[in-house]
């Protein structure tokens, strides 16, 4: 796949998903204005009852644009509403009062109140005690309230919000303590269909470039057939060589180096960090494509195989830095190329022969429910990297595997070969599971450790190569040479 079209791809997967939220969420909140609006405009919220044996219940600050500074246009532009309405549970007589909350913060001073610090629709309201002995005059006469409302037994206010630091008090109208009301609270704004609008047309907007960057990152063209006749299975399959078997159609290789450095694998982490990089943007956009070739199976029994080119390459990528830095074996000193494409000369090699036909039924069960099983399995192998569990080890057992291999390899300068086969065996068990959930083949992860560094049913390698390097039926251990 050439770099434009890769780049196009992944542009176009990552576009796809703010597309799909602001698409999603201006839908909703089109549905809202349509249906969940009153006949006067406004959403209202009816909360559980609001009571208190103190003489005062005050909202937390309510903060408009955060500065009272704020632009005008910008306050005009939201241009908010507030109503407030309180029932009174007996027959009292109730304030509501919207004041500045350095104003409200001093007349509450020194007398018990309480402050809602949790108020969610369905849950009965969370208070603050604020204690305190002093009384309070009534509401009514002071003089820094932006809006008030009063009345026996029911008082309400409208408020045409602006920027500032405001609290909502509800009290007693002779400030008395013991307050009880049913509440209301409804809210408009003249901003809120535009900014459904807004949301949908860019949402939309996106979706289109979207689908028109990922079609043009998918499109066929003659590197496919190439990559397809390099992934078909081989009679062959030595150094370099790997491919897909009679066994599974995943096949993953991997070459130990004749001579390796002592310590060099205790910085190849720090080293693979820009390949790091690279593959979290990869893998988010494998994420998005897996998605849109399993909507393609459904509707096709075909993998899209652009995609499949794309996803392949990512998984190819992800083996040689893994076999090169961390888990997949620390067994090469050649640092990976950044490339999607298949490279049969570098020691780790990954293959996913392209499916013909898929299951259009196994698409919906295969990731979260057949899979489930080698999920536990990767689980114990990965440790806490794969969040099965919050407070499980921070490596798995292949990573404890890995360290010790490197241990041994820092002391007596020699990579066993029995680690080797083990290590190498675990990854090719959770490739293959990778690619089965990854919807690439329907063939079952068998629940076996093929082990070593060639896949089974492979003819052997061919013998060393003239200058003395060795392929994966070295000796039991790759001893370090003199100079280093």
């Amino acid at each position: 796949m050439k770099p434009g079209r890769v780049i196009a791809l992944i542009v176009g997967c990552l576009m796809l998903i703010p597309g799909l939220v602001m698409v999603f969420g201006g839908g909703a909140l089109g549905l809202g204005y349509a249906f969940a609006r009153g006949d006067d405009g406004y959403f209202e919220l009816e909360l559980d009852r609001l009571q208190t044996p103190t003489a005062a219940i005050r909202s937390e600050d309510i903060d408009f644009f955060a500065d009272p500074g704020s632009p005008d246009w910008l306050v005009d532009l939201i241009d908010a509403d507030i109503r407030i309405e309180a029932e009174a549970v007996e027959d009292d007589a109730l304030f509501i009062g919207i004041g500045p909350e350095d104003d409200v913060s001093r007349y509450l001073a020194g007398s018990a109140h309480d402050e809602v610090v949790e108020l969610d629709r369905g849950k009965a309201p969370r208070y603050e005690r604020r204690a305190g002995t002093a009384a309070l005059d009534p509401p009514a006469e002071q003089t820094f309230w932006e809006m008030t409302g009063d009345g026996t037994d029911m008082a309400s206010l409208d408020w045409e919000a602006r920027s500032g630091r405001w609290v909502v008090v509800l009290m007693n109208a002779d400030g008395s303590p013991g307050v009880a009301a049913d509440v209301m609270i409804g809210a408009k704004s003249s901003a809120f269909l535009p900014i459904t609008v807004f949301l949908l047309g860019m949402g939309l907007a996106s979706l289109i470039v979207a689908i028109a960057l990922i079609i043009v990152g998918t499109r066929r063209d003659e590197e496919l057939d190439e990559a397809r006749v390099a992934t078909a299975p081989s009679a062959v399959a030595g150094i370099g060589e790997s491919a897909a078997t009679q066994e599974h159609p995943v096949a993953l290789t991997a070459q130990l180096d004749p001579v390796l450095s002592r310590w060099l694998w205790l910085v190849k982490w720090f080293l693979a960090i820009p390949h790091f990089i690279a593959l979290v943007f990869l893998w988010a956009a494998f994420v998005v494509t897996t998605i849109v070739a399993g909507v393609a199976i459904l509707f096709t029994g075909r993998y899209p195989q652009g995609i499949y080119e794309f996803n392949l390459g990512v998984l190819r990528w992800t083996w040689r830095v893994d076999y090169y830095a961390t888990t997949g074996g620390i067994g090469t000193d050649r640092y990976p190329p950044f490339s999607l494409k298949r490279h049969p000369d570098y020691p780790a090699v990954l293959d996913v022969a392209y499916p013909e036909q898929l299951s259009r039924g196994l698409v919906l069960v295969k990731w979260w429910l057949l899979a489930i099983p080698h999920y536990l399995i990767i689980a114990v192998l990965v440790g806490g990297a794969v969040g099965f569990w919050r407070d499980g080890p921070p490596f798995g057992l292949l990573g404890l595997l890995v360290l010790i291999t490197g241990v041994i390899l820092l002391v007596t300068g020699s990579y066993p070969r029995s680690m080797f086969d083990l290590i190498v065996g675990f990854n090719r068990w959770i490739f293959r599971v990778i690619a089965y959930a990854a919807l690439m083949t329907d063939r079952y992860p068998p629940f076996r450790l093929d082990q070593g560094g060639i896949e089974p049913g492979s003819p052997l390698p061919p013998p060393p190569t003239p200058d003395g390097a060795d392929t994966v039926g070295a000796p039991t251990e790759i001893r370090e040479t003199a100079n280093h």
